[in-house]
């Protein structure tokens, strides 16, 4: 995270006297000691409470009561003079790298990895060019302004063609299943807290997303979900894929629940909004959500040949 001091200049530079702060899960621990901080400086502060999911999901109503929104933790999505972006990086040992090289199959890797870590990704290049490799970093684009950065909602940074492998730096298994689904090339995840590295194989995730297609093929109705978070909205998909069967509506959501979709009581949804919503989440929904490209598979408009990992773009 930038240091509070140089946000503090920023704040006065735009003359700003009260000022909200929006967090992610991560980091809203942090919201007491830095509005106290703020406060002591002389400013007003808000701090949004709700659930933040990433730069797509900005506290923009706290504007009518704010000069500046503040947005910890992520890089700039939504371009706002009103909003000020403060990214939170995560350091780690880039000689972890070391231990991913055994599983690579190729000589040319290219090097993705989320918001906390692309500040590192050159000092990894560096060690696998010492080893011998050719090493790629995509320059940023669009939502992920930042080269080698990757978000769940867009992988083109991973989009190098001339690699024969993709290291994904981070936790879990979502972000590197995105990036094997999306560009179809070896990956392998290296974790930068447990340094430890694996490869990934998107076969058995299409099995389970093939299970929920023919289960939804049972639904009477269909609810196209449409979010009204700024950077999630994507209505005119919605429009394409309502038109696409007479049995779906648009359904206009702010926050996707287990409970609010089984009031809702459709047989099955096709969810526009976040798309890790359909990954992530799907055992804690009620019936089966779709992305937009099951559902044309559903339809008939789509074959399952071109089965496509959901993005906004």
């Amino acid at each position: 995270m930038t240091g509070i001091s140089d946000l503090i200049g920023t704040l006065r530079e735009r003359d700003a006297r009260a000022v909200a702060l929006q967090f992610p899960a991560g980091l809203k621990r942090r919201s007491g000691e830095i509005a106290a901080t703020l406060r002591e400086e002389g400013f007003t502060v808000l701090i949004s409470g709700d659930p933040c999911y990433g730069a797509c999901d900005l506290a923009l109503d706290l504007l009518e009561y704010a000069d500046v929104l503040v947005h910890f933790g992520h890089t700039p999505l939504i371009s706002d003079p009103r909003v000020i972006y403060q990214p939170y990086r995560v350091d780690f040992d880039p000689a972890l790298v070391e231990g991913a090289i055994p599983l690579f199959r190729g000589e040319t890797i290219g090097l993705v990895t989320t918001t906390q870590h692309t500040h590192l990704l050159p000092a990894v290049q560096e060690i696998l060019v010492s080893r011998g490799y050719g090493a790629v970093i995509r320059a940023g684009e669009g939502r992920t302004p930042e080269n080698g950065q990757i978000l769940g909602c867009s992988f083109s940074a991973a989009r190098i063609p001339e690699a024969t492998d993709i290291l994904v730096i981070t936790t879990g298994v979502f972000h590197p299943l995105g990036v094997s689904l999306a560009t179809g090339a070896h990956v392998v995840a290296l974790d930068p807290l447990t340094g430890e590295a694996q490869e990934v194989d998107g076969r058995r995730f299409l099995m389970r997303r093939h299970a929920i297609i023919e289960k939804a093929r049972g639904a009477d109705q269909f609810g196209i979900i449409v979010s009204r978070k700024p950077g999630q909205n994507r209505y005119n998909r919605a429009l394409e894929l309502a038109a696409l069967s007479e049995r779906a509506y648009l359904v206009f959501m702010g926050e996707v629940s287990p409970d609010e979709l089984l009031n809702l009581g459709f047989g099955a949804y096709v969810n526009t909004a976040c798309p890790r919503l359909a990954y992530d989440d799907q055992v804690r929904f009620p019936v089966p959500v779709l992305t937009p490209a099951e559902f044309e598979i559903l339809c008939g408009v789509r074959d399952w040949e071109d089965y496509l990992i959901d993005e906004i773009r």
